[in-house]
C-alpha cells in the first residue's frame, strides 16, 4: 500500500441508464453535480454491466470476476460463495475501514436482511430499498423514520406499500398520483446522511477509509418526492425509442414482452400507455435522478468543507440500467439494449487523476475491482479477471482505446422472469451479437449504421458472413473472459 492511501467514496445508483447526464449530452435533465463530477474527473462514456440483472452485475464488480465465475447468476440466491472475494473484504485486510449505506444484494433479500458474506464492512447501514418489508430492525432506513417520530404509511404515497411479494401489496390511501417521501425523509437523503456520518467518525483517525453509497433509486417503482416532478414539464420529456415494424425481426420474448408488459409481464404493457403517459415515466425517472445528484452534491460540498475532496477517490456508476419504454419494454430482463447494459461511469480525485477527461474506449464494471486495487498501491490478485484502468485515470494510458470488446451474461435471472433464456452478449464498439443459447434465434445490430439498434440483422442474409465471424469471437471471448485462475497454480505438476 502507499504511504498515504486515499480514501475511496463508491457510489453506486440503482438501475440508472448511461444517457442521464446533462452535460454528457441530455438537455431534458438536470444534473450539476454529476456535471461538476465530469469536469473534475474521468467520465468513461462508453462502460458496460456485466449483467442487466442487480446481484450478478454487483458481484461481478465488488470481485473483479465475471458473473458466471462468481457463481451468482441470479437474483433470490440464498448465500454467497465463500470462495469469492470481494474488493472491501482485500482492502480491509491491507488497511482499510470499510462501510456501507443502503443496498448490498449479493443474496436474497426477501423478507429477511440478506445473508452476508466476509465483505469486510464493519459499518453496516443496510436498506435494500425503502419499503417496510422486514421485521423491526430489518431495514436501517425504517428505523431511521422511527427514531425521528415519522410513520412510513403516512409519508409514502406511492402505489404499493411493500415490495416483498407479487403482485405487491398495494397502499390503501393511493390516490392515484404515484408520489414518494419528501426529500429529507429520502432513503437517498438518508444513504448520504449515513456516508457522513462514517467519514466523520473515521477522519482523523489515520486510517484510510472506503464507503458503499447504495441508494434504490432510480429502481421502480418511480415515486420521487412531488417537489421533484414539480421541477420537470411532462411535455419536455422525450418519448421512448420506438419504429414501427422493428419488433418482426426480434426475438421471441421481446415481441410477448411488447404485448403483455416488460419483464415477462410484471411491468406495464407500453400499448396500454398514452403519449403523455410515456412522457411522465420518463419525468418521474428524472426526478429520482436529479434528487440523487443533489444528494451527491450535498456529499461534495461536504468534502470540500471538511479539505477531504483532493484525498477521496470518487466513483459515481450504476449497477445496470432501465429500458424506460425503448424498444416497447420498461424495466429489464433478458435484453441487452444500450439503454440496460450501458451504464454512467466517473471517476475523479482532484490532483491524483485527470480532470475534464471524457474515456470513450470500451471498459466495463468488472474492471473497477482491479483499479482500486491498483489505486491502493497493491497488488491485482490473480484471480480478478478484470483489468485496471488506472492508468487512464492518471494520463499515462490511452483514454480512446481500452478493450477490444466488452461482454454481459443473463442466465436465467430473474424468478418468474425470462427462466428459459440464457445468453451472452458481445460487443466491439460498433457491432453488438446476443446469443440465446439453446436457441435459434439471436441479435445482431450495427451501432455506427444503427445507433439505436432498430434493425436486427441475425437472419439478414447479407450479414451472414459478419455473424459468423461475431459469433467465433463472442465464443472464444466468453471462454476468456471466464478463464478462472482462482485455484492458483504453484508447482510445475
Amino acid at each position: 500500500m502507499r504511504e498515504k492511501p486515499f480514501n475511496i467514496i463508491w457510489f453506486c445508483t440503482d438501475q440508472q441508464r448511461w444517457d442521464t447526464i446533462h452535460s454528457l449530452g441530455n438537455p431534458c435533465i438536470s444534473t450539476p453535480s454529476l456535471d461538476r463530477l465530469v469536469e473534475e474527473g474521468v467520465a468513461f462514456t462508453r462502460a458496460y454491466a456485466q449483467c442487466p440483472i442487480c446481484t450478478p452485475s454487483r458481484a461481478s464488480f465488488l470481485t473483479g470476476r465475471y458473473p458466471r465465475s462468481t457463481k451468482a447468476i441470479f437474483n433470490g440466491n440464498e448465500k454467497f460463495s465463500q470462495d469469492e472475494k470481494l474488493v472491501t473484504r482485500l482492502l480491509a485486510d491491507a488497511g482499510y475501514v470499510c462501510g456501507l449505506a443502503g443496498k448490498l444484494h449479493l443474496t436474497s433479500a426477501e423478507g429477511r436482511v440478506e445473508t452476508r458474506t466476509d465483505d469486510g464492512y464493519t459499518y453496516f447501514q443496510y436498506s435494500h430499498h425503502p419499503h417496510d418489508d422486514w421485521p423491526e430492525g430489518g431495514n436501517a432506513y425504517q428505523s431511521w423514520l422511527k427514531e425521528k417520530g415519522l410513520r412510513w404509511e403516512e409519508l409514502y404515497g406511492g402505489k404499493y406499500m411493500t415490495m416483498a411479494t407479487w403482485p405487491p401489496k398495494t397502499n390503501p390511501s393511493f390516490s392515484g398520483k404515484q408520489v414518494g417521501v419528501p426529500a429529507e425523509y429520502h432513503q437517498t437523503t438518508w444513504c448520504v446522511e449515513k456516508t457522513i456520518e462514517f467519514i466523520e467518525q473515521n477522519r482523523g483517525s489515520g486510517k484510510p477509509w472506503l464507503i458503499s453509497v447504495n441508494p434504490f433509486d432510480p429502481h421502480p417503482p418511480l415515486d420521487p418526492p412531488q417537489e421533484y416532478k414539480d421541477r420537470l414539464r411532462t411535455r419536455d420529456m422525450p418519448l421512448p425509442l420506438w419504429r414501427d415494424g422493428e419488433m418482426d425481426n426480434k426475438p421471441p420474448h421481446q415481441q410477448k414482452d411488447l404485448i403483455q408488459g416488460g419483464q415477462d409481464g410484471q411491468a406495464e404493457p407500453i400499448g396500454s400507455l398514452t403519449e403523455e403517459e410515456k412522457r411522465e415515466h420518463f419525468r418521474d425517472y428524472y426526478a429520482e435522478i436529479e434528487l440523487i445528484d443533489d444528494r451527491l452534491g450535498r456529499l461534495m460540498d461536504y468534502l470540500d468543507e471538511t479539505g477531504q475532496r483532493d484525498r477521496t477517490i470518487l466513483i459515481f456508476m450504476s449497477d445496470h440500467g432501465e429500458m424506460s419504454g425503448d424498444h416497447g419494454l420498461y424495466w429489464k430482463g433478458a435484453y441487452f439494449y444500450e439503454a440496460l447494459v450501458h451504464v454512467p461511469l466517473i471517476v475523479s480525485c482532484p490532483g491524483l487523476f485527470q480532470e475534464g477527461l471524457r474515456c470513450d474506449g470500451l471498459v466495463e464494471l468488472v474492471d473497477i475491482a482491479p483499479t482500486l486495487m491498483e489505486a491502493a498501491g497493491l497488488e491485482i490478485p490473480y484471480e480478478m479477471q478484470g483489468r485496471s484502468f488506472y492508468k487512464i485515470l492518471t494520463g499515462e494510458a490511452d483514454p480512446h482505446y481500452f478493450k477490444d470488446a466488452v461482454y454481459s451474461e443473463f442466465y436465467h435471472c430473474l424468478k418468474g422472469t425470462h427462466e428459459d433464456i440464457n445468453a451472452t452478449m458481445y460487443f466491439d464498439g460498433r457491432y453488438k451479437l446476443v446469443c440465446y443459447h439453446g436457441k435459434e434465434w439471436g441479435e445482431l445490430y450495427d451501432l455506427e449504421e444503427d445507433p439505436e439498434e432498430f434493425c436486427n440483422l441475425w437472419d439478414q442474409p447479407e450479414a451472414a458472413g459478419l455473424k459468423a465471424r461475431l459469433v467465433l469471437k463472442s465464443y472464444s471471448n466468453a471462454v476468456l473472459s471466464n478463464m478462472d485462475d482462482s485455484m492458483h497454480r504453484v508447482y510445475s505438476f
